[in-house]
């Protein structure tokens, strides 16, 4: 299958992801792909280290007749996502990405494809290792754990990059030229319950919320996806209000950056009220799925039977969870007062864990704004504070201003009018780029952001456009073309 991939055009750009989606790439496990780029770099006999923290620097001269351009940096990161479906058998951390071509599209069998941001990185690989391609001097930058906390970028002395210029080849829509985007905060909620002993005469049943689309929490927030945590938060609430339903155990959604898919709860509930919790729960769903339909087609809720669980919940600790998960923000918190149609706060409740006595909720809370994003993770505290919940913040990032007046926005939107006769889509997004981190230790340096569409991100529905992927490729050779002199020299 990825063989297929490798005779796409560009070749050269799809073989390096090829190569690269062989290797597992975990965030905070990249030791292995730390050291395949280590050798990339090496087998061209360029100058290649590492640093501190494991990123990956390698530089290449300018080619002939570039010598007096700026200095540019290529951006991307190395870590991927690890999601999969529920009926797929797959070992991230020792297996290389299944991938295959559907059409105009490049995909993965259960999986997330990778392409955020392996297509970047095999970009800048398939630049570094061309002996025909223009460029000026290029530093090119290869971050760690961008998905899960960005510690790479974090971790990068202020002294290592000498570029005037950065291209982070991080952007999943192809006529648009990022300037800015969002930073974030993780949200975790901790507490604990008393293990109480099963009721007599009580019965019990698993609940799974499946088939939703999942994707980016801060891409796809806007869409109003069906977030598997909320829905089962729904039905255990309305579950123990009507005929009081106990809570044994929840495992729901996986990732912080990821839109919650799935979510798995076992229940008990007395065995009189059987009848009824099913009728009326299954017309609590059927009303769930109207709400969705047009959003969420394969959404299922089933309602099974199974093995009675050894405890529960006590009644105080499971009013306060399941109450404070009613009470916290999932979704859009404000829209950008300034830019149209853009999302500038917004929460993702992501992972939600109740298990041998302990209780976590995982968040993301992301913004544009500095002040709004630490307004809504103030916000998601005291609701779950007051709850009896221990909350902690973790892993901030800033955002990335935009400057509407850099001359590499003047590069980059020149050269996609040349070539394809159109304007550019110029937005900040609500994503996490590293270019804010980056940009606190070097704020003079310019930055950029565009990219090849890659659709369903952080799913296993990920996917890469063929064609796109091939503007893309257009537009960064003709960029790498037009940088600007270097007047000070």
């Amino acid at each position: 299958m990825s063989q297929d991939v490798r005779n796409i055009a560009p070749q050269n750009v799809w073989n390096h992801f090829a190569d690269l989606n062989a290797v597992p790439r975990p965030s905070k496990k990249e030791e292995r792909v730390i050291q395949f780029m280590l050798d990339f770099g090496k087998s061209l006999n360029l100058d290649t280290s590492v640093d501190k923290v494991g990123n990956i620097i390698i530089k290449k001269p300018a080619t002939s007749g570039m010598e007096d351009r700026k200095a540019i940096v290529m951006q991307g990161h190395l870590d991927m996502v690890h999601q999969k479906n529920a009926d797929t058998n797959f070992d991230f951390e020792k297996e290389g990405i299944k991938m295959f071509v559907d059409g105009d599209w490049v995909k993965a069998k259960g999986t997330t494809l990778g392409a955020d941001n392996g297509l970047g990185v095999a970009a800048i690989m398939a630049v570094l290792s061309s002996k025909e391609i223009q460029h000026p001097a290029i530093e090119a930058l290869f971050t760690i754990d961008e998905e899960t906390g960005m510690t790479g970028a974090m971790g990068l002395d202020a002294n290592v990059l000498t570029g005037e210029m950065l291209l982070n080849l991080d952007t999943e829509e192809d006529d648009e030229i990022g300037i800015g985007c969002a930073g974030g905060v993780d949200v975790t909620a901790t507490g604990s319950y008393t293990l109480e002993p099963i009721p007599e005469k009580t019965k019990a049943f698993k609940i799974a919320v499946t088939g939703l689309n999942g994707g980016h929490s801060g891409m796809d927030i806007i869409k109003g996806l069906g977030n598997a945590n909320k829905i089962m938060n729904r039905l255990l609430f309305g579950g123990y209000e009507k005929f009081g339903l106990r809570i044994a155990s929840i495992n729901g959604g996986s990732l912080r950056n990821a839109i919650p898919r799935e979510s798995f709860a076992t229940v008990v509930i007395d065995s009189a009220s059987e009848k009824l919790f099913l009728k009326e729960s299954y017309l609590l769903i059927d009303k769930i799925k109207k709400e969705f339909a047009s959003l969420e087609q394969n959404l299922i809720v089933e309602i099974k039977t199974t093995e009675t669980p050894t405890n529960i919940l006590d009644i105080a600790s499971q009013n306060k969870f399941t109450k404070a998960i009613y009470a916290t923000l999932n979704g859009v918190y404000r829209m950008s007062p300034d830019v149209e149609g853009l999302v500038e706060t917004s929460n993702n409740i992501a992972k939600i864990t109740v298990e041998s006595g302990e209780i976590k909720i995982l968040c993301l809370t992301r913004s544009s704004s500095e002040s709004n994003k630490w307004d809504l993770a103030n916000a998601i505290r005291a609701a779950f504070e007051l709850a009896n919940f221990t909350v902690d913040f973790s892993g901030s990032y800033p955002g990335w201003l935009p400057n509407m007046n850099s001359s590499i926005l003047k590069v980059v939107e020149s050269s996609y009018i040349k070539l394809f006769k159109d304007q550019p889509h110029v937005a900040a997004c609500h994503a996490g780029l590293e270019c804010g981190i980056l940009g606190e230790n070097y704020p003079e340096m310019e930055m950029i952001s565009f990219g090849p569409n890659i659709k369903g991100a952080h799913s296993p529905d990920e996917r890469a456009q063929i064609s796109s992927t091939q503007k893309f490729w257009k537009l960064l050779l003709e960029v790498l073309k037009n940088i600007p002199k270097n007047t000070s020299i």
